[in-house]
């Protein structure tokens, strides 16, 4: 059975092999430094990391590893990255550059990655213009970059729906064909294709200070955005319905172009959940984001096969139910350690009507600060609670981040095999 086979039933709720993914979106990758380990723990070509999203500094998985790893999930992701620079499925060697990161580690990075620095930080540029005030820093000690907030002053007399959405246009036929040859390239590989065309996410608050921007307007301030759900909802509202008309007029001509060849569309990464609670009510989220997610949700199901991906880290336990009847399919990253996330409770309660991707292994305690053996029996209980039916796509909870033990990497890989052995 092929990846994408195995991706389809579990979309479907039927059982089977539990497909595995790591890599294939921006939130269940794996930071370049542990790609780069990985490489040599399956004894695979010594090669620098082609980092693909320098935002969280996640590092490509080329087609060995993806095989070492039994990876089952290939991902399609927008034109470019966070920061306004092109690197995708599709790029050539001569697109990338070498660059040595803070923790030693040379990798290839985008030719539009541009960083100067001081005696703390890195510093990158949108769009890889230097001219232009810098959106991102990373300290001298860390291993993924923070987006600088460049807010100008707000006059909420003038406020322009427009500023706020200047990161959302419409495609292009270049876009077209982008889309096209990554979707080409990733239907050779027999895997499951998810994809992000982007457009679709409402209030992603790593969007809000727009990092590709060079001189971004409107509300771009994190804590400014958090006031506006509640002191500017006309505004918000505006912002969600004009993004809305956009993403189904980008939807449209991209099924053009792939079809029903990709299997699941990653709609949007908006967090609702802290650890212990959620930033909104369930009457807020109903009347604020949901009519603009059902409205996608309602015309891809409408017009496509895929299914629907919404990522929310945290306790969004409460509002599950209201995003089943949003029309989501998929739920990411299954942060089980967060307040009435508990595994047993949401299989039984939403495992019906939801995928759960994700959920596999805490990565805040278990697989960075747990020994081998701690990971593989936190891995095989989440495994047997949710692959019962289908409905479960094997990842960590987020990225794979720097830092945490390759044994314990090679555990819980070595442990999903042998669980999918079995069955």
């Amino acid at each position: 059975m092929s990846g994408k086979e195995r991706l389809k039933l579990a979309l479907n709720h039927k059982e089977g092999k539990v497909p595995v993914d790591f890599g294939s979106t921006s939130v269940t990758g794996i930071h370049c430094s542990v790609v780069e380990k990985l490489r040599k723990v399956y004894g695979l070509e010594e090669r620098l990391v082609k980092v693909h999203e320098p935002y969280q500094m996640l590092g490509l998985i080329e087609d060995d590893l993806l095989e070492a790893m039994q990876i089952d999930v290939v991902g399609i992701y927008g034109t470019s990255t966070l920061f306004g620079f092109p690197v995708g499925s599709v790029a050539k060697e001569s697109d990338f550059k070498e660059w040595v990161a803070p923790w030693g580690q040379k990798v290839l990075v985008s030719n539009q990655f541009e960083t100067s620095e001081d005696a703390d930080y890195f510093y990158i540029y949108p769009a890889g213009d230097r001219s232009a005030p810098p959106s991102g820093q990373m300290p001298k000690s860390g291993f993924f970059f923070d987006t600088i907030v460049r807010q100008g002053p707000i006059d909420d007399d003038n406020l322009n729906v427009e500023d706020n959405l200047e990161e959302f246009g419409r495609v292009t036929s270049a876009d077209l064909e982008f889309y096209r040859e990554s979707v080409k390239k990733a239907l050779a590989t027999g895997k499951g294709i998810i994809a992000n065309f982007g457009g679709t996410a409402f209030g992603d608050i790593a969007l809000v200070p727009a990092p590709g921007l060079r001189y971004p307007k409107g509300i771009r301030d994190v804590t400014e955005w958090y006031i506006s759900t509640v002191t500017r909802q006309d505004y918000i509202h505006a912002i969600f319905e004009e993004q809305s008309q956009i993403a189904l007029e980008n939807l449209s001509k991209i099924y053009g172009v792939v079809g029903n060849n990709i299997d699941a569309l990653v709609i949007c990464g908006t967090d609702f959940g802290t650890q212990t609670g959620q930033f909104c009510s369930v009457e807020t989220f109903n009347s604020l984001y949901a009519p603009y997610y059902k409205k996608v949700n309602d015309w891809i199901h409408a017009n496509t096969t895929w299914k629907t991906f919404k990522h929310s880290c945290g306790a969004v336990e409460p509002l599950i139910s209201s995003m089943i009847d949003a029309g989501f399919d998929i739920l990411n990253p299954v942060q089980c350690s967060a307040t009435g996330m508990d595994p047993n409770h949401l299989k039984d309660t939403y495992g019906e009507k939801l995928t759960f991707w994700g959920g596999g292994v805490d990565t805040q305690k278990t697989l960075p600060f747990g020994t081998p053996d701690d990971v593989r029996k936190e891995v095989r209980e989440r495994l047997e609670i949710f692959s019962k039916n289908g409905g479960y796509v094997f990842n960590t909870i987020h990225n794979l981040q720097a830092a945490t033990p390759i044994e314990n990497v090679e555990a819980m890989v070595k442990t999903v095999i042998e669980f999918n052995e079995a069955r």
